[in-house]
């Protein structure tokens, strides 16, 4: 059975609930295909900065590129959007 890498950056808002729902569908996709997805999360947006001060933190870039793909969700906010660019 072939395993995939996927980093998830569930983000801010809407975010993380539309990269849970992804997962769901992935896992359905996977029993169905042989496959196999192991997911690891990383940060970015508004909840880095909360964290870490840092929106995309280098952590969150290790992961992506040692991934096979990325499921990105939604990110910033309100909250963020008077933060220097």
């Amino acid at each position: 059975m072939k395993t995939y890498k996927i980093a998830l950056i569930k983000g801010d808002g809407i975010g993380p609930e539309i990269i849970d729902e992804a997962v769901k569908v992935l896992d359905a996709v996977a029993s169905c295909c042989d496959i196999e997805f192991s997911y690891e999360e990383a940060l970015m947006g508004g909840c880095a900065y909360d964290i870490t001060g840092d929106p995309l933190p280098q952590e969150t870039i290790n992961i992506s590129l040692n991934s096979d793909a990325v499921l990105f969700g939604a990110i910033g906010g309100q909250k963020w959007d008077n933060l220097p660019r």
